[in-house]
């Protein structure tokens, strides 16, 4: 198999998934502890407030980790866990338990990806305009320079933002998720626009106070996957991946243009230039902060093949086709193209920083969690990986989504996409069978595929 001997392993979380504590240790709230509480907002009326306890329970879960044998660990920072306002006093307890959390996973072996937003974003400051505020990406600023400095002596990998694409449309113009508005387009071009400036500004935090690190952050993907090898649907594929001419935020060279190329893509502006404004001279030098890496989380796509008219005719899976518990179909292909059209167009190393499926599982009579499909599915997923590097793209890594069941947003406990099972009522840890077969991945460097 193709894997690069220094290949990183490794499973993700994010922290008002599984932290729990949302009011422990003078944390300050944040917009999704807030939306959990809105009538009919998130499935069965869940909540984060208690999730996985991985506050108090980090321990077992790093030694978990261990037995599996992650060569790296994603995790997130809660911003008002550090700074309960969001700007201004900080909170040492938050800063004490990262530390504790980052000295246990270097402990065992493990190598920490520090991920600073991951959507829970200060309530106090949603309440002061939130993202729609051009303050806001120097509170982001300061809050990205205090975790650096405090954790940049151990922590060498770092992302800014995840999927700022589904934070921002989700979160502000369809209001699914937190902070469930539904803004105008307009507005939420500010909002997208003010977290790419963030971006950029939190990039520079990184690298002033942790020289050595490397740095990025996690892009969603709208996947787009040719029906054929043919060269005809392959370019059809590419573009669709990178068309921008709509009003639709969800385009990947909206977002990844001006951080990547340290342009907004003209398709684009030659519509919507208007909404930018007033733009400042420099903002796309602040966006365009070079970055060490290409980071993608992708589950599933869409295959489109060259139309006789020169348009994209789109294809549906047909019935029956494998599909997981919340609705996305299974196509392995997303981890051969999206790394390859990413790769060629940006020039960067890519990580699959997300990948993972949820399936129904439980634990049987037997004491174990039994969940073949989480299995085929990653190793089908996998094996794409291994084409892709086989054919020259530089992949470096892959983070399974997720290390443990946890509270999957407005999906509240329905989603199961851990490799360790979670029970709730309980706080039980099992290991499910993929765990102990992505061991074995692990330990072989993907021979075993």
């Amino acid at each position: 198999m193709p894997f690069p001997k220094d290949f990183i392993w490794g499973a993700a979380a994010a922290s008002y998934q599984i932290e729990g504590a949302y009011n422990a240790d003078g944390k300050g709230l944040s917009v999704w502890d807030m939306f959990c509480r809105k009538p009919g907002a998130v499935l069965q009326g869940d909540t984060g407030d208690t999730a996985c306890d991985h506050y108090h329970h980090y321990k077992e879960d790093v030694g978990l980790m261990h037995q599996i044998g992650l060569k790296a660990y994603r995790l997130s920072i809660s911003w008002p866990r550090i700074i309960p306002a969001g700007k201004g006093a900080v909170n040492p307890a938050g800063l004490d338990f990262y530390d504790r959390l980052i000295n246990e996973i270097l402990a065992v072996g493990i190598t920490p990806w520090v991920t600073l937003f991951h959507w829970d974003y200060p309530y106090d400051l949603y309440c002061q305009g939130g993202w729609l505020n051009p303050d806001s990406p120097a509170w982001f600023a300061e809050y990205a320079n205090l975790v650096a400095r405090r954790l940049g002596d151990r922590v060498k990998h770092w992302m800014t933002l995840n999927e700022p694409q589904v934070f921002v449309n989700e979160g502000h113009a369809i209001g699914t998720h937190a902070p469930g508005d539904r803004l105008g387009y307009a507005q939420v071009v500010r909002a997208a626009y003010h977290s790419l400036l963030a971006h950029g500004k939190g990039v520079q935090s990184i690298r002033a106070e942790c020289r050595d690190g490397l740095v990025g952050l996690a892009l969603s993907s709208e996947t787009i996957v040719p029906a054929s090898d043919s060269k005809d649907d392959i370019e059809m594929a590419r573009r669709c991946m990178f068309w921008a001419d709509s009003d639709d935020l969800w385009c990947n060279s909206f977002w990844m243009d001006p951080i990547f190329l340290g342009k907004f893509p003209p398709e684009w502006l030659e519509h919507h230039e208007n909404l930018l404004q007033p733009r400042v001279d420099g903002d796309l030098d602040l966006i365009s902060q070079p970055v060490d890496f290409f980071c993608v989380n992708t589950y599933f796509g869409r295959v489109v093949r060259a139309g006789a008219n020169g348009s994209p005719e789109f294809i549906a899976p047909p019935a029956g086709w494998p599909i997981a518990l919340n609705h996305w179909h299974m196509l392995p292909e997303v981890l051969y193209w999206v790394p390859r059209f990413y790769y060629e167009r940006y020039g960067k190393p890519v990580y699959i920083t997300e990948n993972g499926l949820s399936c129904m599982d439980w634990v049987a009579l037997d004491g174990h969690v039994h969940d073949p499909q989480r299995i085929d599915f990653t190793q089908r997923y996998l094996l794409q990986v291994a084409r892709s590097i086989r054919d020259g793209i530089d992949i470096r890594g892959y983070f399974h989504w997720s290390i443990l069941d946890n509270f999957e947003w407005a999906e509240g406990y329905r989603q199961r996409f851990g490799l360790i099972h979670l029970d709730y009522l309980t706080q039980k840890r099992v290991l499910k069978d993929s765990a102990m077969w992505y061991r074995e991945v692990i330990q072989s460097n993907g021979a075993n595929l």
